[in-house]
Order: structure tokens, then C-alpha cells, then sequence
């Protein structure tokens, strides 16, 4: 059982995250004060720092949060539908639509006062992009059974997804439309060569 504690420590977390969250926008990594988050909350700035060390990792936690909302988003969408396109077509949509929609995620991709959050999105999301790929690859080879390159296919669309986000040229079905255009192709062509190869031993 969870302590008091225990529970009111996670309640400060998720508190202090709410409170960059809020602030991130405006202010993006370089204008966010730990003592404006402590202020928000009503909670010294040490605080903030016991809680989560540094700036750098309270932001990170934030990103993960955010992160771990669309992932829950995409996996109902994944698993909705028994056609693995339709599936990934809807989990498309709704991760550029909600991206859109998302205060912080649109900050991060529109203004250039949170353009400083990019990183977190690509050179150092490292932690968002293998979460959202080993999504991808677990429904992936319960769709496709025997998916050879299973983990490339994955992460192709996560990537293209990625791109379809950085550079919104394109309506959330559309981007979707070209998601789907390159992944069919690449899990029939596993797949065949799997079934060759299976054929042939």
C-alpha cells in the first residue's frame, strides 16, 4: 500500500510539472526560473531542486509526461481497428492533430521563445523516440506475424510521423496518407521476404 507520503510526494511532482508546463510556452528553456515554478506551486525554489536535481531534468520530465499522453493516445488508436493500416492511419491523426493542439507542443514547434525545446523533440528525445518506436514495433508484430526488420519498419514511422510535425506542409490526413503510403510497401516486402526465405529452407 502507498503511503501518505508517499502519495503526497507525487502529488508535489506532478504539481511542479504542471507548473513548468504552464510556464514553458511563454518562456521556453532559457526564460524558465526554478523559482517561478516554486512560486506557482507555493513551494520554495530548493524544493523544485530536491525534487528534480536541475532545470534540465525537470524539463525533460515535462517532455516525458507530455510524451506518455500521446502514447497512450496512439496505442488506443493503434488498437482500435483490426486493419493494421487503418490503425496506423488513425494513431497519425491524432498524433499531429493533438501536436497542434497541445499548448506546449505547439510552442515548441511554432514560436521561436520555445524553439529551445526542439532538442527534446530530436537530438536529445532519444528517450520519446525509442518509447514511441517500441510502441510502434509491439503492434507491428502482433499484426504482422514473423515481420522481419520489425524495429526499422517501427521507426520509419515514427520518424516520417516526426517530420510530418517539424514541417506541417500537409492537413493531419494527408500526412497520415503519406505515412501509410511508405510503411504498407515496407511490411509487405518483410513480410515476402520472410515467407521466401521460409519457403526455400
Amino acid at each position: 500500500m502507498t503511503s501518505f507520503t508517499e502519495r503526497a510526494k507525487a502529488s508535489l511532482r506532478e504539481e511542479l510539472l504542471d507548473a513548468a508546463t504552464d510556464l514553458l510556452p511563454e518562456r521556453g528553456y532559457a526564460g524558465l526560473r526554478m523559482a517561478d515554478v516554486a512560486a506557482q506551486v507555493g513551494v520554495s525554489r530548493q524544493t523544485v531542486y530536491n525534487e528534480f536535481g536541475s532545470k534540465a531534468a525537470l524539463v525533460q520530465a515535462v517532455a516525458l509526461r507530455t510524451a506518455a499522453e500521446f502514447l497512450d493516445g496512439i496505442q488506443q488508436r493503434l488498437n482500435a481497428d483490426d486493419d493494421l493500416l487503418t490503425g496506423i492511419h488513425s494513431a497519425t491523426v491524432f498524433t499531429i492533430e493533438h501536436a497542434r493542439e497541445n499548448r506546449l507542443v505547439a510552442a515548441t514547434l511554432g514560436t521561436e521563445v520555445a524553439e529551445d525545446l526542439l532538442p527534446l523533440l530530436t537530438t536529445r528525445g532519444q528517450p520519446i523516440l525509442r518509447a514511441a518506436t517500441e510502441l510502434a514495433e509491439g503492434n507491428l508484430r502482433a499484426r504482422v506475424p514473423g515481420l522481419r526488420r520489425a524495429e526499422l519498419v517501427a521507426e520509419t514511422m515514427v520518424r516520417l510521423t516526426l517530420s510530418y510535425l517539424m514541417l506541417p506542409t500537409h492537413s493531419a490526413a494527408e500526412a497520415a496518407d503519406g505515412v501509410c503510403a511508405v510503411i504498407m510497401p515496407l511490411t509487405e516486402h518483410y513480410s515476402s521476404t520472410e515467407s521466401t526465405e521460409s519457403t526455400s529452407e
